[in-house]
């Protein structure tokens, strides 16, 4: 993989010419800026910038002021191959926090395995309804410690007007959650994206999250994508490198409170 050309084109189909990521948020386009204005309780942020050192300044205060005015907070999601060089830490004088890091990986879809092996007495159950949904939900809580009513709304939005740009599972162990993933399948780009893969504590370390790439990656394989693209924690990092999926860059966070 030539990883600057592949970089290149990430940054141009899924950030410059970024899609919204739900059927009530918009993206717009402002001077050297890419933002998203998300629905109520969705995802508001800055997904692109083209800045240098005499116009950074004056973009990061706009945003600011933009999204402050709606009472909302906002992420700069920044790039470590972003610029200005020091864009991080014009982004803190300015009163963002970052959040951890995490790292850009990309792999061909032609070269991930699609055979999903699972343990035994856990199968898959695709989402497709509002059941399935809060099965999702269940297992984001549980593995992540957050509250997941931001990402049963999403999911629930997603699937009532734009179904094909989500494919969605949960692995069951019997009855009983145990783990789940999503993959955003925006139309007419080489990437799907993989999000949200996590197993609750019990049922780690068993192969499972290994498994849904495999299943999500047969799926991207059927709808034509060439890549597959995660922000990677350092948890599910190694598993990646193991799997094919190669570094491009890395992504920080930076959030600000209105």
């Amino acid at each position: 993989m030539d990883r600057d050309a592949v970089l290149a084109t990430f940054d141009h189909q899924m950030r410059q010419n970024a899609q919204s990521d739900g059927p009530e948020a918009r993206v717009e386009r402002v001077g050297g800026v890419v933002r998203q204005l998300g629905a109520d309780h969705g995802w508001n942020g800055v997904i692109w910038s083209d800045l240098d050192e005499t116009t950074a300044d004056t973009a990061i205060a706009e945003q600011v002021r933009y999204f402050t005015a709606m009472g909302r907070e906002f992420e700069w999601k920044l790039y470590a191959h972003d610029r200005p060089a020091d864009l991080a830490a014009r982004l803190r004088t300015a009163g963002f926090a970052p959040e951890p890091e995490e790292t850009l990986m990309v792999a061909q879809v032609s070269d991930l395995p699609t055979n999903v092996e699972l343990p035994e007495g856990v199968h898959l159950r695709p989402v497709t309804d509002p059941a399935g949904v809060e099965l999702m939900a269940d297992v984001h809580e549980q593995a992540f410690g957050t509250d997941g009513s931001k990402l049963r709304r999403q999911l629930l939005a997603q699937l009532a007007k734009e179904p094909e740009t989500l494919a969605a599972v949960v692995a069951m162990a019997g009855d009983l959650p145990v783990s789940s993933a999503r993959m955003e399948l925006p139309p007419g780009v080489q990437f799907a994206g993989l999000w949200g893969g996590g197993t609750v504590e019990a049922w780690r370390g068993q192969g499972i999250y290994r498994a849904l790439v495999a299943f999500r990656a047969r799926i991207a394989a059927e709808r034509g994508y060439r890549y597959l693209q995660v922000d990677a924690s350092s948890q599910s990092r190694p598993i990646l490198r193991r799997l094919g999926f190669v570094p491009l860059s890395t992504t920080t966070p930076h959030v600000h409170q209105p």
